[in-house]
C-alpha cells in the first residue's frame, strides 16, 4: 500500500474534506480550533497532513516536533477508507518521515468505566500492532487524561511543556493545562 503525505493548506483540493473529517472525529473537549491548527501548521516544526493512498483523500495526520520528540497530536481516517489498513499505512508512513525522532501519541485512558471503554481497548491494540508502547504515563490536556504511547523513550516532562509554549506561546498556555503526569 502506497501512502502519500501531502501538507495541508487552505488551497488543497480536499481542505473542505480534512476539515469536515477533522471536526467529526474528535470529541469536543478534544479538539482546538481547526482555524487555530491551520495557522499553527505554518511553522517549521508543525505538520498537517492529508493523507493520500493512490492520488485518493484517505485521511489526515497532525504532528507537532521540538528537538527529538514529535507529537502525534491527531489521526483520522475517512469513514469511507476505514478498515482497509490505511490507519496502519498512514501510521507507516508517519513512522518513516518522522524516523530517528521520537514519535508519541496520546490515547483516551484505558477505563473499565468508561461508556467506550471497548472502543479505547480496540485503539490501543491498533497502536500496539502497529509498533506503539506503553509509556507508562499520563497525559492531561485540559479537562481530560489520556495514556501515552510511542516507538521510543518515555517523554520528559519538561520537554512536552517547552514544546507546547513553543506551539502555543507561553502566555496562552497560562490558560491551558496540559502536563505529563508521571
Amino acid at each position: 500500500m502506497s501512502i502519500e503525505l501531502i501538507r495541508l493548506n487552505k488551497k488543497s483540493p480536499d481542505y473542505k474534506s480534512v476539515k469536515r473529517l477533522y471536526k467529526s472525529a474528535f470529541p469536543a473537549d478534544e479538539k482546538a480550533p481547526f482555524g487555530l491548527l491551520m495557522r499553527k501548521s505554518k511553522k517549521d516544526n508543525v505538520d498537517f497532513w492529508a493523507a493520500y493512498s493512490n492520488d485518493k483523500w484517505i485521511g489526515l495526520a497532525y504532528v507537532l516536533s521540538y528537538r527529538d520528540i514529535s507529537y502525534l497530536f491527531y489521526l483520522a481516517i475517512d469513514d469511507k477508507a476505514r478498515g482497509n489498513g490505511f490507519g496502519s499505512g498512514v501510521l507507516g508512513a508517519l513512522k518513516e518521515k518522522y524516523k530517528g525522532r521520537n514519535l508519541f501519541l496520546a490515547i483516551e485512558e484505558i477505563d473499565e468505566k468508561a461508556e467506550n471503554y471497548a472502543e479505547r481497548i480496540n485503539r490501543k491494540k491498533f497502536y500496539e500492532k502497529n509498533g506503539f508502547h506503553d509509556l507508562n504515563c499520563k497525559l492531561r490536556e485540559a479537562s481530560v487524561v489520556y495514556d501515552l504511547l510511542g516507538l521510543g523513550d518515555k517523554i520528559k516532562p519538561k520537554d512536552y511543556a517547552d514544546m507546547f509554549d513553543e506551539y502555543l506561546g507561553k502566555m496562552f498556555r497560562r490558560f491551558v493545562k496540559m502536563e505529563i503526569l508521571d
